[in-house]
């Protein structure tokens, strides 16, 4: 039985209850997917499937990608990730999203967050900086980072400045509003990671 699949986040909106009251959903595309690999706990030491989503042409694949496909005779792909706990699916089987999921199922969702670049400690960890008057040559800058003459280094995980966001996150607890399987289309409730036309993956964690 399968619990997630893999699907591309479309945006933002506002849509009414039963209730009706506004609720602010992430609209998603999610399947139809391909199972493009089984792996099991005798062959590779632990349960799980690859699904396949996304058309694509084979001259953007490698050799090795296409090859992988045609084992289970599907069509070129453009995105292949694993979902654990898995079973009675067989190779090549296609699994759409009224499949899956059901009005009111609680689902999380992982994708990539938007990338923010190099950032200072203001904006990536929140710090509130110092006097923007009086000379005092401190607004955003990070202050002291160091210790005393014991230990005399710089602790580890210190907050810096860096590259922020392009990072892999989850967010749980979201409910699926509305569902449309003629058309692919899912509405969860609340913001899920990554830009629009990003791919993600969705999973049931229960009800």
């Amino acid at each position: 039985m399968a619990k997630g699949l893999l699907g591309e986040k479309l945006g933002m909106a506002h849509i009414f209850n039963d209730e009706g009251k506004m609720v602010t959903v992430t609209i998603l595309r999610v399947g139809p997917c391909f199972v493009s690999q089984v792996k099991t706990q005798g062959v590779d030491g632990y349960d799980s499937v690859q699904l396949a989503f996304d058309d694509s042409k084979e001259k953007n694949l490698s050799k090795a990608e296409i090859g992988h496909l045609k084992k289970a005779n599907i069509a070129a792909k453009q995105h292949l990730a694993e979902f654990k706990g898995f079973d009675g699916l067989t190779l090549g089987a296609e699994l759409k999203l009224g499949d899956v999921f059901a009005l009111n199922d609680v689902v999380k969702v992982s994708g990539t967050s938007k990338g923010k670049g190099t950032q200072g400690v203001v904006k990536r960890h929140g710090f509130a900086g110092g006097p923007k008057g009086h000379g005092s040559r401190f607004q955003r800058h990070p202050g002291s980072i160091g210790s005393n003459t014991t230990p005399g280094r710089v602790f580890k995980g210190l907050k810096m400045g860096g590259r922020m966001g392009n990072a892999e996150s989850t967010v749980r607890n979201l409910k699926v509003v509305k569902i449309e399987p003629e058309s692919n289309l899912v509405f969860v409730s609340g913001s899920v990671p990554g830009r629009d036309r990003s791919i993600i993956m969705i999973e049931k964690t229960g009800n």
